[in-house]
């Protein structure tokens, strides 16, 4: 079992990052929408969607979503939310999609990267672009390579309900680790995560050799140009081409 199928099925991951500001979220979403000018009732895909908080409000503004996530618990509790507008389903990201050509995919909040082999990340961008309609967007929301090295920060603590989780980060050749390690009930916990520090020219390179053009990068949420050396986020807006 690979790190991320583990941590992101436990409930301390959610727990962890209960805190993500659902009010950024709905604005981006919502700001992302209106610039793509997407149709009443255009079909999307969440991949990667986790508990659902982005496929429910994607719901909201009136589009035909599919929420996608390799968590079985994630989309055993995103079922809840389901109508005739709304599913989710278990999926692995780099395997095809089955289902209907949509209008976009939204890959958000760094959940991609997560892969050891370079043929990995293509599938997914080979996924992505197979179900696409032709002219359909790939969004994909990732970190800022070179604003991470600027940026790290070393150690951290951060307290959820009464577990205080220690942090710590470190940047080894082309990713960067996080260490979460906890104590709960007299148990040890630790835990990591690993994501590739993938460069504007490597995602470029992955979107063109499987038929995407870069239309746009935005910086951060409020889809602020993008600045290599201060933006937070390297948020990339890909379309398949005709």
């Amino acid at each position: 079992m690979e790190w991320f199928e583990s941590w992101f099925d436990t409930p301390y991951y959610h727990l962890l990052y209960n805190n993500r500001d659902y009010t950024e979220a709905e604005s981006f979403i919502t700001k992302l929408t209106e610039d793509l000018q997407l149709a009443p009732s255009s079909k999307i895909i969440d991949l990667a969607c986790g508990k659902g908080r982005h496929s429910v409000f994607l719901n909201k503004l009136g589009y035909d979503v599919l929420g996608l996530d390799l968590s079985r618990q994630s989309i055993e509790f995103d079922k809840q939310f389901e109508n005739e507008t709304l599913l989710f389903e278990v999926h692995d990201m780099r395997n095809p999609i089955d289902a209907d050509p949509v209008d976009a995919v939204f890959n958000l909040f760094t959940s991609f990267g997560y892969f050891d082999n370079d043929k990995d990340d293509k599938n997914v961008f080979q996924s992505v672009y197979n179900i696409l309609k032709p002219e359909g967007y790939f969004v994909l929301d990732y970190l800022n390579e070179e604003y991470v090295r600027n940026t790290l920060v070393p150690e951290e603590t951060a307290e959820r309900e009464n577990l205080i989780f220690h942090i710590s980060r470190r940047i080894e050749g082309r990713h960067i680790i996080k260490d979460i390690k906890f104590e709960e009930n007299g148990n040890l916990y630790n835990f990591f995560e690993k994501v590739k520090l993938h460069t504007l020219e490597a995602i470029n390179s992955y979107a063109t050799e499987c038929g995407f053009e870069r239309i746009k990068i935005w910086g951060n949420y409020q889809l602020d140009q993008f600045n290599r050396e201060t933006s937070p986020r390297c948020i990339n807006l890909f379309k398949k081409k005709a």
